[in-house]
Order: C-alpha cells, then sequence, then structure tokens
C-alpha cells in the first residue's frame, strides 16, 4: 500500500487537481513503474511560493511548473517510514498557475499537463533526471510513453 500525503496551498487548485484524481492517477503511475510500498507528498503551491522555493534551491530567480525532492541520494542511500516499512521517496511541490501557462503554450488540457507533471515528479522521486528539456532525453522519452500508456 502507497501513502501519498496530498495538500494544497490554495482550495481553488482542489478544482484542477482534485485530490481523489490524483491520488488514483498517481497510483497508476506507481503500478506502471512497479514501485510499491513507497510513500512521498504532493504539495500544490502558488506561484510567489514556487518562486521562492526555485531561488532558494535551484538558484532560479523565476518561478517552475514542478519542484522534486528526492529522498535517496545518487548512492541510493534513502529513508524507511518509521513502523510502517515503506520506502521514503521524497516530496513534489506543483504550481498550478505555471501548469495553466505550459498548458496553454504546448496547446494541450490543462489535465494533460497535470498528469505529465505527476508522472515527471514520480519520475525524479524514483531516481531518474534529466539534464535538458529536450524531448529526446531519456527520461522525458519515458515520461510521454507512461502519460500515453495510461491515457
Amino acid at each position: 500500500m502507497n501513502t501519498i500525503d496530498i495538500s494544497y496551498d490554495n482550495d481553488s487548485y482542489k478544482t484542477l487537481a482534485p485530490r481523489r484524481t490524483v491520488l488514483d492517477y498517481l497510483n497508476s503511475v506507481l503500478a506502471e513503474l512497479k514501485l510499491t510500498n513507497v510513500e512521498f507528498s504532493v504539495s500544490f503551491i502558488d506561484e510567489d511560493h514556487m518562486h521562492q522555493m526555485n531561488m532558494e534551491f535551484r538558484d532560479i530567480d523565476d518561478s517552475t511548473d514542478i519542484l522534486s525532492f528526492a529522498a535517496e541520494d545518487d548512492d541510493g542511500f534513502g529513508f524507511v517510514s518509521a513502523g510502517r516499512r515503506k520506502r521514503v521517496l521524497g516530496d513534489m511541490l506543483i504550481c498550478p498557475e505555471v501548469l495553466r501557462r505550459n498548458a496553454q503554450s504546448f496547446g494541450v488540457s490543462d489535465n494533460e499537463e497535470l498528469r505529465r507533471l505527476l508522472i515527471h515528479g514520480v519520475l525524479h522521486l524514483s531516481g531518474d533526471n534529466h539534464q535538458t528539456n529536450d524531448p529526446s532525453e531519456p527520461m522525458l522519452i519515458k515520461q510521454e510513453k507512461i502519460l500515453a500508456k495510461l491515457s
């Protein structure tokens, strides 16, 4: 059983990303990746908060659509949730305002872009990375394959 904590800086974000929809989709992504008995959080935060987090952790003076903070380091060291024997993956932050702008820019629905970001975040939390946003990046190819399969 997976444990996924979802929080919202603003109740209006629940319309874009209803808790049950997000949970169901994330569990489908985890099943596709054969990840079981994991724990992580997803927080939907406003653009000012995302800008602050991006500056603090990436030294980028701008907001972004998603930030992922993996609990495991490059050497495979991670955490097990006390008493539950769950693998703790980490935390992801999603900014609905940037998500909506990106969806419009890419010509996709808000829902498709949300699903893409959820996959993207899980991939990062489980150890995948990319150097650029070039669609030929292996992680981004994997992301789009999962998106197509689960759509």
